[in-house]
């Protein structure tokens, strides 16, 4: 049995903050335990999905991947914290239905070397799936669909983009959203009657990520010094990332020069 004192105590949340989600604290054990006895089934699909689809990454035009199912307890402290942000999205949420509101129970993280490689990633994913507005969902229960064997992308795919970045993206292709600390792609596909959430970043945006949650995220948002190391690690990701593509474009610049003496010499 999830003890309730335990667990506001690890996720920092007070009982006022649980009151105010007005959610029993009944219903939250049905959906942990309801989530734990599917993660077994969510772990497969993951690995069925990334078999498939994304084992070749030349193909998949990524460096690397990693998956993972969400944990019991942090889906717990995400019902609470959306309950509290916006009721009336969430206010119907219970132990046979959470898994149509959440699209990150089973996430996948999918890297780069250079911020400019999305497009290559792009362009194979939604080659694989289809990707017609029509189907992408609005709402979570209504829209949801119950067919398992529909594949397909269930929102526009979406990047957010740090403030100051060049422009790499094209917003005929993707849904861009400004001014933000982070840069990442967010691609949500219904695969085999639940959904998948695949996020995109290079290797150096995912290392202060990683950090970041650890750390500050979502716990100590409000600690103005984690925040402020926090920040500084962004930047200076950021700036490996510029660093990155330019060190790139200067090697092929180096081959091009070599190519044309090389011609010069041959004819």
């Amino acid at each position: 049995m999830l003890d309730k004192k335990e667990f506001l105590q690890k996720y920092r949340i007070s009982e006022q903050d649980f009151e105010e989600a007005k959610i029993s604290w009944e219903e939250l054990t049905a959906i942990y335990e309801n989530y734990q006895s599917m993660e077994t089934t969510l772990r497969e699909i993951g690995k069925d999905f990334v078999d498939e689809y994304l084992y070749d990454i030349q193909k998949a035009g990524i460096h690397s991947y990693r998956y993972r199912t969400k944990e019991p307890g942090h889906l717990l402290e995400k019902i609470i914290r959306k309950r509290r942000e916006n009721f009336q999205k969430f206010d119907r949420i219970d132990r046979w239905n959470f898994h149509k509101y959440f699209t990150d129970l089973i996430g996948i993280r999918v890297f780069f070397l250079y911020r400019e490689d999305w497009i290559h990633f792009h362009q194979y994913i939604t080659s694989v799936f289809e990707n017609d507005p029509a189907q992408y969902v609005e709402n979570r229960l209504e829209d949801f669909d119950e067919d398992a064997d529909h594949y397909y992308i269930a929102e526009r795919p979406k990047v957010y983009k740090r403030a100051g970045d060049s422009r790499i993206y094209d917003d005929q292709l993707i849904e861009i959203r400004s001014g933000g600390i982070y840069r990442s792609l967010h691609y949500i596909i219904k695969y085999k009657g639940h959904y998948v959430e695949i996020q995109g970043r290079t290797l150096f945006e995912e290392g202060w990520s990683e950090i970041d949650h650890d750390i500050v995220y979502p716990y100590f948002k409000d600690d103005i010094m984690l925040n402020d190391f926090s920040t500084l690690l962004n930047r200076l990701s950021g700036m490996a990332d510029e660093m990155s593509s330019y060190f790139r474009r200067m090697k092929m610049m180096r081959v091009e020069e070599e190519q044309e003496k090389e011609h010069e010499r041959s004819v």
